[in-house]
Protein backbone atom coordinates (compact mmCIF):
# COMPACT_ATOMS: atom_id res chain seq x y z
CA UNK A 1 0.00 0.00 0.00
CA UNK A 2 1.11 3.44 -0.76
CA UNK A 3 0.42 6.35 1.54
CA UNK A 4 0.33 9.56 -0.42
CA UNK A 5 0.98 12.77 1.41
CA UNK A 6 1.69 16.41 1.07
CA UNK A 7 3.32 18.79 3.49
CA UNK A 8 0.67 20.99 5.04
CA UNK A 9 0.95 24.74 5.42
CA UNK A 10 -1.57 27.48 5.69
CA UNK A 11 -0.73 30.45 3.53
CA UNK A 12 -2.51 33.53 2.19
CA UNK A 13 -4.09 33.38 -1.26
CA UNK A 14 -4.02 36.04 -3.99
CA UNK A 15 -6.71 35.99 -6.66
CA UNK A 16 -5.85 34.00 -9.75
CA UNK A 17 -6.60 35.31 -13.21
CA UNK A 18 -9.00 33.07 -15.07
CA UNK A 19 -8.63 32.54 -18.80
CA UNK A 20 -9.24 29.74 -21.24
CA UNK A 21 -6.11 27.70 -21.79
CA UNK A 22 -5.10 25.88 -24.95
CA UNK A 23 -5.96 22.48 -23.48
CA UNK A 24 -6.32 19.71 -23.29
CA UNK A 25 -8.79 20.75 -20.62
CA UNK A 26 -9.92 18.48 -17.82
CA UNK A 27 -13.61 19.09 -17.07
CA UNK A 28 -14.67 18.04 -13.55
CA UNK A 29 -18.33 18.05 -12.49
CA UNK A 30 -18.35 18.23 -8.68
CA UNK A 31 -21.22 17.34 -6.34
CA UNK A 32 -21.57 17.68 -2.57
CA UNK A 33 -21.04 20.83 -0.53
CA UNK A 34 -19.44 22.13 -3.71
CA UNK A 35 -21.56 21.84 -6.82
CA UNK A 36 -20.45 22.87 -10.26
CA UNK A 37 -17.82 22.62 -12.91
CA UNK A 38 -14.06 22.98 -12.66
CA UNK A 39 -12.02 23.39 -15.84
CA UNK A 40 -8.30 22.68 -15.66
CA UNK A 41 -5.90 23.67 -18.43
CA UNK A 42 -3.58 20.67 -18.54
CA UNK A 43 0.02 21.78 -19.09
CA UNK A 44 1.22 19.08 -21.47
CA UNK A 45 4.25 21.22 -22.38
CA UNK A 46 5.32 21.21 -18.70
CA UNK A 47 4.56 17.60 -17.67
CA UNK A 48 3.66 15.53 -20.74
CA UNK A 49 3.82 12.13 -19.01
CA UNK A 50 1.64 13.17 -16.09
CA UNK A 51 -0.87 14.99 -18.31
CA UNK A 52 -1.10 11.90 -20.52
CA UNK A 53 -1.79 9.75 -17.42
CA UNK A 54 -4.54 11.99 -16.09
CA UNK A 55 -6.22 12.44 -19.47
CA UNK A 56 -6.05 8.69 -20.17
CA UNK A 57 -7.62 7.85 -16.80
CA UNK A 58 -10.31 10.51 -17.37
CA UNK A 59 -11.11 9.17 -20.85
CA UNK A 60 -11.37 5.65 -19.38
CA UNK A 61 -13.86 6.93 -16.78
CA UNK A 62 -11.54 6.00 -13.92
CA UNK A 63 -12.04 9.33 -12.10
CA UNK A 64 -15.85 9.24 -12.24
CA UNK A 65 -17.21 8.88 -8.71
CA UNK A 66 -13.87 9.57 -6.98
CA UNK A 67 -14.02 11.72 -3.84
CA UNK A 68 -11.94 14.61 -2.54
CA UNK A 69 -10.52 12.61 0.36
CA UNK A 70 -7.99 15.08 1.79
CA UNK A 71 -8.87 18.76 1.97
CA UNK A 72 -6.86 21.21 4.06
CA UNK A 73 -8.33 24.69 4.47
CA UNK A 74 -5.98 27.36 3.14
CA UNK A 75 -3.81 24.75 1.40
CA UNK A 76 -5.27 22.24 -1.07
CA UNK A 77 -7.95 19.68 -2.04
CA UNK A 78 -6.68 16.22 -3.00
CA UNK A 79 -8.49 13.60 -5.09
CA UNK A 80 -7.81 11.00 -7.77
CA UNK A 81 -7.46 7.74 -5.83
CA UNK A 82 -9.07 5.54 -8.47
CA UNK A 83 -8.32 2.40 -6.44
CA UNK A 84 -9.75 3.24 -3.00
CA UNK A 85 -11.38 6.65 -3.43
CA UNK A 86 -14.67 5.77 -5.11
CA UNK A 87 -17.82 7.11 -3.46
CA UNK A 88 -19.39 4.36 -1.38
CA UNK A 89 -16.07 2.63 -0.72
CA UNK A 90 -14.11 2.37 2.53
CA UNK A 91 -13.05 5.99 2.99
CA UNK A 92 -10.43 4.92 5.55
CA UNK A 93 -8.43 3.57 2.59
CA UNK A 94 -8.89 6.65 0.36
CA UNK A 95 -5.58 8.26 -0.47
CA UNK A 96 -3.56 5.05 -0.29
CA UNK A 97 -4.10 3.82 -3.82
CA UNK A 98 -3.49 4.60 -7.43
CA UNK A 99 -4.27 3.15 -10.81
CA UNK A 100 -3.18 -0.17 -12.31
CA UNK A 101 -0.62 1.76 -14.36
CA UNK A 102 3.03 2.15 -13.29
CA UNK A 103 4.18 5.10 -11.21
CA UNK A 104 5.57 8.10 -13.07
CA UNK A 105 9.02 9.69 -13.01
CA UNK A 106 8.92 13.26 -11.67
CA UNK A 107 8.60 16.08 -14.19
CA UNK A 108 9.55 19.04 -12.02
CA UNK A 109 9.35 22.52 -13.55
CA UNK A 110 9.71 26.16 -12.64
CA UNK A 111 5.92 26.71 -12.60
CA UNK A 112 5.19 28.03 -9.08
CA UNK A 113 2.50 26.62 -6.81
CA UNK A 114 0.12 29.57 -7.03
CA UNK A 115 -3.56 29.49 -6.13
CA UNK A 116 -5.38 27.25 -8.64
CA UNK A 117 -2.32 25.24 -9.66
CA UNK A 118 -2.87 21.48 -9.94
CA UNK A 119 -0.07 19.15 -8.85
CA UNK A 120 0.47 15.43 -8.60
CA UNK A 121 0.34 13.79 -5.20
CA UNK A 122 3.07 11.27 -4.50
CA UNK A 123 4.67 9.23 -1.76
CA UNK A 124 8.05 10.15 -0.30
CA UNK A 125 9.78 8.95 -3.48
CA UNK A 126 9.63 11.78 -6.06
CA UNK A 127 9.03 9.17 -8.79
CA UNK A 128 5.88 7.71 -7.23
CA UNK A 129 3.04 9.83 -8.64
CA UNK A 130 0.30 7.73 -10.19
CA UNK A 131 -3.31 8.95 -10.34
CA UNK A 132 -3.86 11.33 -7.43
CA UNK A 133 -3.71 15.09 -7.81
CA UNK A 134 -4.42 18.20 -5.76
CA UNK A 135 -5.70 21.71 -6.41
CA UNK A 136 -4.19 24.62 -4.50
CA UNK A 137 -6.49 26.93 -2.49
CA UNK A 138 -3.53 29.27 -1.90
CA UNK A 139 0.14 29.75 -2.69
CA UNK A 140 2.35 26.90 -1.57
CA UNK A 141 5.78 27.83 -2.81
CA UNK A 142 7.47 25.31 -0.51
CA UNK A 143 6.18 22.71 -3.01
CA UNK A 144 8.02 24.33 -5.95
CA UNK A 145 10.39 21.92 -7.65
CA UNK A 146 9.28 19.05 -5.40
CA UNK A 147 5.89 18.09 -6.84
CA UNK A 148 5.02 17.88 -10.54
CA UNK A 149 2.72 20.67 -11.78
CA UNK A 150 0.17 19.33 -14.28
CA UNK A 151 -2.32 22.14 -14.77
CA UNK A 152 -4.10 25.27 -13.62
CA UNK A 153 -7.75 25.99 -12.93
CA UNK A 154 -9.12 28.33 -15.61
CA UNK A 155 -12.78 28.12 -14.58
CA UNK A 156 -14.54 27.17 -11.36
CA UNK A 157 -12.26 28.37 -8.56
CA UNK A 158 -15.49 29.24 -6.73
CA UNK A 159 -16.36 25.52 -6.89
CA UNK A 160 -12.86 24.56 -5.66
CA UNK A 161 -13.21 27.04 -2.78
CA UNK A 162 -16.51 25.39 -1.75
CA UNK A 163 -15.13 21.81 -1.51
CA UNK A 164 -15.87 20.27 1.89
CA UNK A 165 -12.90 20.71 4.20
CA UNK A 166 -11.29 17.86 6.07
CA UNK A 167 -11.43 17.68 9.83
CA UNK A 168 -9.65 14.43 10.44
CA UNK A 169 -6.00 13.50 10.68
CA UNK A 170 -3.94 15.08 7.88
CA UNK A 171 -7.02 16.79 6.45
CA UNK A 172 -9.04 13.63 5.85
CA UNK A 173 -12.69 14.36 5.14
CA UNK A 174 -15.10 13.04 7.77
CA UNK A 175 -18.58 11.94 6.73
CA UNK A 176 -19.77 12.48 3.17
CA UNK A 177 -16.95 13.89 1.00
CA UNK A 178 -17.47 15.90 -2.16
CA UNK A 179 -17.14 13.82 -5.32
CA UNK A 180 -16.00 14.20 -8.90
CA UNK A 181 -19.19 12.91 -10.52
CA UNK A 182 -17.72 12.95 -14.00
CA UNK A 183 -14.31 13.85 -15.36
CA UNK A 184 -13.90 14.36 -19.09
CA UNK A 185 -11.27 15.70 -21.45
CA UNK A 186 -11.84 18.46 -23.98
CA UNK A 187 -9.13 18.71 -26.62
Amino acid sequence: MRKLFLLAALVASPAMAQDDGPGPNLIIEVAGEANGRIVIDMLDDVAPGHVERITTLAEEGAYDGVVFHRVIDGFMAQTGDVEFGKLGGDMRMAGRGGSDKPDLAAEFSDVPYDRGIVGMARAQNPNSANSQFFIMFAEGYFLNGQYTVVGRVVEGMDVVDAIKRGAGQNGSVIGQPDVMQTVTVER
